[in-house]
């Protein structure tokens, strides 16, 4: 088989110029929206459930854009299409969400816009994938994690910009969102408008035929001669069934019932795949996601750990950063009081600075690869960035709390391409949006438990002190990179 080209620097620059664009969205979603939920009157562990819609349209969405963009045949290519929509469905999102005039529109608006993101989001993961040779994959997705970074810095701190550099204000005499916000959500939606047109208009994306060249012909008898599935559906039905009579009957926390019907969810699922398979009506997106999320291969079910408690722990800093700061370190937790929204703009500027320190740390995160390989040096990131979560119990001064944000951000810049890297090389190419979007379910399942027990646990073992939020995150980033020492990296 024919081998891809190597593309130029600027050729890889354009084709990730777009996470510039898709950081803004999210820097401003994870850096406000505990702050928006505040505001309109929710309580610190009514925060987790709140934030639930995040990971759960990432859950639904990705692999079922992922298997439709590698389906997809258009002389705009495979992902771009999808890039376009996304890209102006979250703008329309990014632009209402600042008005949203009450919690549980605020709640709705994080799903719309987070669904909107992800369809632009997903097809960029398959297509650095696509386009790149297996040598240039790292420097594709560290590329991505620049545009993150340099995204995020900006993104996070608009509000302490609007507010500190052009003299808008940071609080509302009507008690909602102050101005400094709303201008930052209209700021972020024209700038990721502009970046992922950007790459939509300057990148270009192999035909069906090159694809055949560097693949071979697709193999349409596949899933005709796959192995059985969903030998353990009942079991999972079970489980489920009973731990969410157990939820029920002892009262439990009703965030739990996440848990326990994701359970049963899923052992239905296998079943209706089973039945599908026996039925011999397999040429379908249900059963191709439901198959191949049972038959990933080894490389990818240890990253899938890895990820596992990766994201637990950034899920945590996401939703707790603004109570733990404003009450740790700035010494309030009423949100419209200034001192609180002083400190909701200073999360701003730490998210800014981290996401600085991952677009430098890209550099440096290049070269250890190349040296150490992509393992060792994921495991030397993770543990850097769990040094940084500690010291938040340690610093006071909230202005030195930067300095903790070095180690997060090497973390979050080896979280964001390694991990990919890793598993661009090792899973079926025809199939690489399909198993991008799968693979995110062990970004968004985390996330989902995250939102089921942290307020459980901050309020029944940390008094409701949120701060120690980033103590459990340290952990769980300790445990990911043990973890990662047992990858098979080839």
């Amino acid at each position: 088989m024919q081998q891809k080209p190597a593309l130029s620097f600027w050729q890889i620059w354009n084709m990730c110029f777009g996470f510039l664009g898709i950081q803004f969205g999210f820097a401003l979603q994870n850096a406000n929206v505990s702050r928006i939920f505040q505001t309109l009157g929710a309580e610190v562990d009514q925060i987790p459930i709140l934030w639930i819609a995040a990971p759960l349209t990432g859950l639904l969405v990705q692999p079922i854009v992922g298997y439709f963009s590698d389906n997809t045949q258009s002389r705009f290519g495979r992902r771009r299409p999808f890039f376009f929509v996304g890209a102006i469905l979250t703008t329309v999102a990014l632009l209402l969400m600042p008005h949203s005039p009450t919690l549980w529109i605020a709640a709705g608006m994080l799903w719309v816009m987070d669904a909107s993101i992800n369809i632009t989001m997903e097809p960029f993961r398959a297509f650095v994938g696509d386009n790149l040779p297996e040598n240039q994959r790292p420097l594709g997705y560290l590329m991505q994690s620049f545009f993150i970074g340099c995204g995020a810095v900006v993104a996070s701190a608009l509000p302490w910009i609007f507010s500190n550099w052009l003299g808008i204000s940071n609080t509302s005499s009507s008690g909602g969102l102050p101005p400094s916000v709303h201008y930052a959500f209209y700021t972020g939606a024209i700038i990721l408008l502009l970046a992922v047109m950007w790459t939509v208009f300057s990148s270009k994306e192999y035909s069906a035929e090159q694809l055949n060249l560097f693949y071979g012909k697709p193999d349409e008898s596949e899933y005709q001669q796959a192995q059985a599935i969903g030998a353990k559906r009942y079991y999972w039905i079970i489980t489920g069934i009973v731990a969410t009579g157990i939820i029920y009957l002892m009262s439990l926390k009703a965030e739990l019932y996440i848990i326990s019907l994701g359970l049963l969810i899923y052992g239905l699922l296998l079943a209706a795949a089973k039945y599908l398979q026996d039925a011999k009506v397999t040429k379908n997106a249900f059963f191709h996601i439901l198959y191949d999320l049972n038959n990933m291969p080894r490389v990818m079910q240890q990253l899938a750990v890895v990820q596992f408690f990766s994201w637990f722990a950034l899920f945590a800093m996401w939703i707790y950063s603004t109570p733990a700061i404003t009450a740790y370190h700035f010494g309030t937790s009423d949100s419209n009081s200034k001192a609180f929204n002083d400190g909701a703009d200073w999360v701003g500027v730490l998210f800014a600075a981290y996401n600085g320190f991952a677009a430098l740390a890209a550099f440096a995160i290049s070269s250890m690869a190349t040296r150490f390989g992509s393992k060792i040096t994921h495991f030397i990131c993770l543990l850097l960035g769990s040094v940084g979560f500690i010291s938040f119990l340690f610093i006071r001064n909230p202005d030195y709390l930067v300095v903790s944000m070095i180690g997060i951000g090497f973390a979050w810049a080896s979280i964001l391409s390694l991990p990919y890297a890793m598993l661009a090389n090792c899973i079926p190419q025809r199939k690489m949006g399909l198993y991008m979007g799968i693979f995110n379910f062990f970004i968004v399942i985390p996330q989902l438990l995250a939102a089921s027990i942290l307020g459980l646990l901050i309020k029944s073992f940390f008094s409701g002190e949120a701060i120690y939020a980033y103590i459990i995150a340290a952990i769980f980033w300790i445990l990911a990179a043990i973890f990662t020492l047992k990858i098979s990296e080839p």
